[in-house]
């Protein structure tokens, strides 16, 4: 078909704009070695293995949440009857749905950032910014864990219906934030590796000069 052939409405208008590419906007190619990819293999195998475990336990987690929320529903609605466990097992595994599905969205960065800073600025101050990220990231969840540890030995009570030990709940804050953590310090290791390769590259060596 050509050009004279086109229907005016088809024809696009000089001052017109192209859409442009959305990846432009979700993948940081400064990031790509910090990232954490099951498909191509990318990171530590333990990460990559612990992250696909804690996909696969908010899909389950997930399942058992609308089950148990929907046969409430239907208890009440059809039957004029709950179940009064119900409720409280739903508390639980919501709590266990957020701070797993906060490690994988860590691991998978995933997390809500703003990088329009970042994303234009050269490869090794792109990783300074990384590592001073991550770094203020291990403090925050240092605190945490020592937080947590408090809790889960101070907490000596159970759930008023199923008589679940309340530690157990706790346990979900101390997994989720030693994994952020231990992931926050190996992308530190990477980055510095980044900007001490960086250097060697701008310097050179000394007989090519």
């Amino acid at each position: 078909m050509t050009t004279s052939s086109i229907p005016p409405s088809e024809v696009p208008s000089p001052g017109a704009s192209t859409l442009e590419d959305p990846s432009v906007y979700l993948d940081d190619p400064n990031r790509k070695l910090l990232e954490i990819n099951t498909e191509i293999r990318q990171g530590p195998a333990l990460f990559r293995w612990l992250t696909l475990a804690m996909e696969y336990l908010i899909g389950a987690i997930l399942v058992a949440l609308i089950v148990a929320v929907s046969s409430n529903v239907v208890g009440r609605s059809v039957f004029n009857h709950s179940l009064p466990w119900v409720d409280e097992l739903a508390r639980m595994l919501f709590i266990w749905l957020v701070f797993i599905g906060a490690a994988a969205a860590f691991a998978r960065y995933e997390h809500i950032a703003v990088d329009a800073l970042v994303r234009r600025l050269p490869l090794r101050f792109a990783h300074m910014l990384y590592f001073l990220q991550h770094l203020i990231i291990t403090g925050l969840m240092v605190v945490m864990i020592w937080g947590g540890y408090q809790v889960l030995t101070r907490s000596s009570g159970r759930s008023a219906i199923m008589g679940v030990p309340l530690s157990l709940v706790s346990l979900s804050l101390v997994l989720c934030v030693i994994f952020i953590a231990a992931v926050s310090l190996w992308r530190m290791w990477i980055s510095v590796g980044v900007i001490r390769q960086s250097c060697h590259q701008s310097t050179g060596l000394p007989g090519e000069r």
